[in-house]
C-alpha cells in the first residue's frame, strides 16, 4: 500500500508541473470493412454485423492533434454510417457520421472516407455505428495518445487496457428495434452484457469465455473505458483495488480516488489502478445503474485482473457492487468529477452569467403517439421526446439541405422552453403523455455563449438520461433534484472547475445545465445514448451559423458524399 500513498502523494505535488512541448502532427490512415460474422455466447450463433470480423472491432490508435482518414467499406447487406464519438470535427461536420444527421447512408456495396480532425481531444473516445441499432455490434475504441513530445500530468502508466462495456443480445441489433418499432412496444432488455466481448462465468453457459487482464505486481496500469451498451449506465469495481480516475470524456480531470465508477451510455473514462495487492486473481466487474421504472436486465458481468503467476480461485459473493438502484453512489462518484488545470487539457473558457445570450430549458421525456399500421399491437405506441418534439428523420441528410437551402427538410423552431409548464418531476400518472413529431432544429450564431438546462421529467418511466452533444466539448456547471429554478439555481452552479465532457448524465427527476461558446459551425445532433430513446425521437439538432471568415465557417464538402436514397 506504500506504493499507492507514494503515488497520490505525487500527484498531489505535481499535478500541475507537467510541461506540454509542440510537436508536429501525423496522418493516419485505417480501412474498415463492415459485413456479417457469426459469434457464439449464451450458446446460442448470432449473425451480426461488424468491422472487420471483430467484436468490438478495430481499435484506433493515434497521437492529440493527428488527422485520421477511415475508409469504410459497406460489405453488409443494408446502408449504415459510422460516428466519431466525442471527436469535434472542427469545421468538418461532413464527416460526424449520424444517419440523415449529416450524410446519409453508405449504402453496399460503396464505400466512403471519413476525414477525421482532432484537436485538443486527450484520452479515450470511441466510434461506433450511428443507423438504427447497428453500433450494438459496430463499434470499437478510439485512443488519442498525447502528442510526440508530451506528458501525461500523471505518472506514466507501465501498460494501458481498452475496456469495452457492451450489451449482448441473442438477435440481430438492427431487426429488434425494426421490429419493436413496427409493433409500437419497447423493444427487450438485453440478455446479457459483455467486457471487450466476453460474457463472464456468471451466465452458465460452459462455452462462454471471460475477458482476462495479466498484470505484474506493482506496476501502474491505465484502464481506458467505454460504456457501448445500448440501453444501459453501468458501475465498474476491481475487487480489492482502488480505482483512480484521472480523465472523462478526452478531458483531464482533477485525479480522485475510489472503490468503483459508474459511467453512462457513451461516456469514457481513463482510470489508473496499482496491482498492489497479493499475488491472485481478482474480479473486475459490472452492473447496471437504474433510477428508472423500465429497469435493465440486472445481470453481473465478470472479467479479471490476474497477476503473473497467480493461483487460486475466484469468489464472486466478494464483489463490491453497488446495488442497480443505489442513487447515492451514483451521485456520490459524479459529484467527484472536476476539470484538471493542465497544460495538457485546453485552458478552461466557461461562459460567465454575463456572456450567455442564448438559453435552453429543454424537458426530456417518453411519450406515446397514435399507432395506426396493420402491425401495432394496440392504439399507441412508444415515444419520446425533446421539449414534446419527437424527432423524425428525413430522407434527405439535414446537413446537406442547411448548405444547399433545400427546403421542406427541417425547420428552424425547435421550442427554447416546454410549450407547457407543469409539475415536470411530479406524479404524472393522468397527465397528457402524447407528444408532436417533428424535425425541428436550434439555431444558433456562431460565437453565442449557450446555456442548457435539461430537465427530466416523471412522465412514462421517468428515470436517467446519458444526453450527448456531437460537435463539442461542454461545461457541466450544475445538477439538482426537482424542478429546475431559474432564480434561485443558478447560485449553485460550478463555473470555476466544471468537467468539459460531451455525454452528460442528467438525473431522474432532477435537472443538469452545461455551458459552451458555439464556435463550430456546422449541423451537430443532440439526442439520448439510450438507444431505445433516440429511436423513440428523443432527439434534436444544432446548428451553428458560419462566422464572417473562412476560419470560422464550415469547409465545403467532399464530392465523395454517401448519395441519399432516390436522390
Amino acid at each position: 500500500m506504500g506504493l499507492h500513498r507514494d503515488m497520490v502523494s505525487w500527484f498531489v505535488g505535481v499535478l500541475f508541473l507537467s510541461t506540454l512541448l509542440l510537436c508536429s502532427a501525423d496522418v493516419h490512415y485505417y480501412e474498415f470493412f463492415v459485413r456479417e460474422s457469426n459469434f457464439t455466447k449464451l450458446c446460442n450463433t448470432t449473425t451480426l454485423l461488424v468491422v472487420n470480423d471483430s467484436y468490438p472491432g478495430p481499435e484506433i490508435r493515434v497521437h492529440k492533434g493527428d488527422t485520421v482518414f477511415v475508409n469504410v467499406h459497406n460489405q453488409g447487406n443494408y446502408g449504415f454510417t459510422i460516428h466519431w464519438h466525442g471527436v469535434k470535427q472542427p469545421r468538418n461536420p461532413w464527416s460526424d457520421g449520424p444517419e440523415y444527421i449529416t450524410q446519409c447512408p453508405i449504402q453496399p456495396g460503396t464505400n466512403f472516407t471519413h476525414e477525421i480532425i482532432l484537436s485538443d481531444e486527450i484520452g479515450t473516445l470511441w466510434w461506433h455505428a450511428h443507423s438504427d441499432w447497428t453500433r450494438g455490434s459496430v463499434n470499437g475504441a478510439f485512443i488519442i495518445l498525447p502528442a510526440e513530445n508530451e506528458t501525461y500530468p500523471f505518472p506514466t502508466p507501465n501498460a494501458d487496457q481498452t475496456i469495452i462495456l457492451q450489451s449482448w443480445y441473442n438477435e440481430d441489433y438492427k431487426q429488434i428495434i425494426d421490429d419493436a418499432l413496427a409493433a409500437g412496444v419497447a423493444p427487450p432488455t438485453a440478455d446479457a452484457y459483455a467486457i471487450n466481448g466476453h460474457l463472464g462465468d456468471t451466465y452458465g453457459c460452459p462455452s462462454d469465455t471471460i475477458f482476462l487482464m495479466e498484470v505484474d505486481s506493482e506496476k501502474i496500469y491505465l484502464l481506458r473505458i467505454i460504456n457501448a451498451a445500448m440501453n444501459e449506465e453501468q458501475f465498474f469495481t476491481i475487487t480489492n483495488h482502488t480505482l483512480i480516475v484521472v480523465a472523462q470524456d478526452a478531458s483531464y480531470v482533477r485525479m480522485f480516488t475510489t472503490d468503483y465508477i459508474m459511467i453512462s451510455s457513451g461516456q469514457t473514462m481513463d482510470v489508473l489502478v496499482i496491482a498492489n495487492q497479493n499475488v491472485g486473481q481478482y474480479y473486475m466487474a459490472i452492473r447496471p445503474f437504474s433510477d428508472s421504472a423500465a429497469q435493465p436486465s440486472e445481470f453481473i458481468t465478470t472479467g479479471v485482473f490476474q497477476y503473473t503467476n497467480s493461483e487460486g480461485g475466484l469468489n464472486a459473493s466478494l464483489i463490491p457492487l453497488p446495488a442497480m438502484n443505489d442513487t447515492d453512489a451514483m451521485l456520490n462518484f459524479i459529484s467527484q468529477i472536476r476539470y484538471a488545470n493542465v497544460s495538457q487539457n485546453p485552458t478552461i473558457n466557461v461562459p460567465a452569467d454575463t456572456d450567455i445570450n442564448r438559453r435552453l430549458y429543454i424537458a426530456i421525456a417518453t411519450n406515446t403517439m397514435p399507432c395506426n399500421t396493420s402491425e401495432c399491437v394496440s392504439d399507441s405506441r412508444f415515444a419520446a421526446s425533446l421539449n414534446n418534439v419527437s424527432f423524425v428523420s428525413p430522407r434527405i441528410d439535414i446537413l446537406q439541405a442547411n448548405y444547399r437551402n433545400i427546403t421542406g427538410v427541417f425547420t428552424q423552431d425547435f421550442p427554447f422552453t416546454p410549450p407547457v409548464f407543469y409539475d415536470f418531476t411530479g406524479n404524472l400518472t393522468d397527465f397528457n403523455t402524447e407528444a408532436g413529431e417533428g424535425t425541428r432544429a436550434i439555431v444558433v450564431n456562431y460565437g453565442d455563449a449557450v446555456e442548457m438546462v435539461l430537465q427530466t421529467t416523471q412522465l412514462g418511466a421517468g428515470g436517467s438520461h446519458p444526453i450527448h452533444l456531437h460537435g463539442f466539448s461542454f461545461y457541466w456547471v450544475g445538477i439538482g433534484t426537482g424542478n429546475f429554478n431559474n432564480e434561485t439555481d443558478p447560485s449553485t452552479y460550478n463555473l470555476v472547475d466544471p468537467p468539459l465532457i460531451n455525454t452528460v448524465h442528467s438525473p431522474a427527476a432532477g435537472w443538469v445545465a452545461f455551458r459552451f461558446f458555439a464556435n463550430n459551425p456546422g449541423v451537430w445532433y443532440m439526442h439520448c445514448h439510450f438507444e431505445r430513446h433516440s429511436s423513440w425521437g428523443m432527439s434534436t439538432v444544432l446548428i451553428v451559423r458560419n462566422g464572417t471568415t473562412t476560419e470560422t465557417s464550415m469547409r465545403p464538402p467532399p464530392s465523395t458524399m454517401p448519395r441519399c436514397p432516390g436522390t
